[in-house]
């Protein structure tokens, strides 16, 4: 945050956990320093009207696979997550995980160094890595290479192991159908955020593997067993087991609204629900397309599509996401907020501590608009 003193008035005030109205902020030297009911906050510095938007942290994003131009599965590089990096920081996003689609060894190894090497480097936003691949099924690969996925080895558990310990996060995205629950168990130890994904495993299977040590599913209802009447799948078992939390692509096409509400409505807690944008390369750009491993993506109308029209990522920002799930799914806008921060943000463990707005240095502050449809980064 910018140095000097900031204060924020006329708007709503989220504050990591709730949405304050009737509040002024003052931020000295990027600390806050007072938070309170308007007229007991005295102007300091720079004064602010916010004009009816929403003051917040910047968001959380455990999913982003590029954005600005770059894929990072393209080009793992430190310069590459610079690059994607600094394009989802002007959407608001304050801590991300870099993702890696399905790879070769070679590209998993370039991928975790370039990781390392932009955390020692203090890279702005990165949260740590998140491997979505190669351990999948290949019956739910949805856009991901079939000839690269297979099952975890001893070398692939240990690269995860060195990884993990060099790492703030790791996060590995897996299949029951290619990873033994006792690889899922060490992993777990180590402090990686094991979660369920790609996969066509059966109930009774997804909840073995969550006591084995897995506390996430990535992108709830895609690429994965559905709920049905007889076999409830990994929609059922991540909605009923109260400890998993699970990604969700809120973008009115990966997941339709009302099915999104019935998801809402029905999950078990403590784990939440948390929004992602599995952003690709033209996150933060007008680029009506992209390569990923020799293919073409095409954007149009919202949607990020192979030739034969499976959803390859998504054409989402999290502004928009939050809008989505207030006005098509009938969230309030205070557990939306919460669902691009502080439900994501919990994820991050020793990664990030204590979200929310009193370290905005480590978070970024963002200007929301009152109508959802933009977002200004403030510091």
């Amino acid at each position: 945050m910018s140095r000097g003193v900031f204060t924020y008035r006329n708007g709503r005030i989220f504050d990591g956990s709730s949405l304050l109205d009737g509040k002024a902020a003052r931020f000295e030297n990027g600390i806050l320093a007072a938070l309170g009911p308007e007229d007991t906050i005295e102007d300091g510095g720079e004064v602010v009207d916010l004009a009816g938007d929403i003051l917040s942290p910047g968001y959380v994003d455990l999913q982003v696979n590029g954005g600005g131009g770059v894929m990072f599965n393209d080009a793992p590089t430190i310069e590459t997550l610079r690059r994607i990096a600094a394009a989802h920081r002007r959407l608001g996003v304050g801590a991300f995980l870099p993702t890696l689609i399905t790879a070769d060894r070679q590209t998993t190894r370039a991928a975790i160094a370039a990781a390392i090497d932009a955390v020692a480097a203090r890279v702005d936003g990165i949260a740590g890595l998140h491997l979505e691949g190669p351990h999948l099924s290949i019956a739910r690969k949805g856009a991901h290479d079939p000839a690269l996925i297979r099952p975890m080895e001893r070398d692939d558990l240990d690269a995860l192991l060195a990884a993990a310990a060099a790492l703030p996060l790791l996060k590995v995205t897996v299949a029951p159908e290619t990873v033994t629950e006792e690889q899922v168990e060490t992993l777990a130890e180590a402090g990686v955020l094991v979660s369920l994904g790609h996969s066509d495993a059966d109930y009774d299977t997804c909840r073995r593997y969550f006591a084995a040590g897995a506390r996430c599913v990535t992108h709830l209802f895609n690429a994965m067993s559905q709920l049905g009447n007889r076999e409830p799948g990994l929609v059922g078992a991540t909605l009923a087991t109260g400890a998993v939390s699970a990604g969700l692509i809120a973008d009115a096409v990966h997941v339709h609204p009302a099915t999104m509400r019935a998801a809402w409505a029905a999950k078990n807690g403590p784990g939440r629900l948390f929004l992602v944008s599995d952003a690709m390369a033209v996150a933060g750009t007008d680029r009506n397309g992209f390569e990923l491993d020799g293919r073409r993506i095409e954007r149009r109308h919202g949607r990020l599509t192979l030739a034969d029209g499976t959803l390859a990522g998504a054409d989402l920002d999290l502004t928009t996401a939050i809008r989505v799930l207030i006005d098509a799914v009938g969230v309030s806008t205070e557990a939306a907020l919460r669902a691009a921060t502080q439900a994501p943000a919990a994820l991050l463990g020793p990664a990030k501590v204590g979200y929310g707005l009193k370290r905005p240095d480590r978070w970024g502050l963002i200007r929301i608009s009152a109508d959802l449809r933009s977002t200004s980064v403030l510091a």
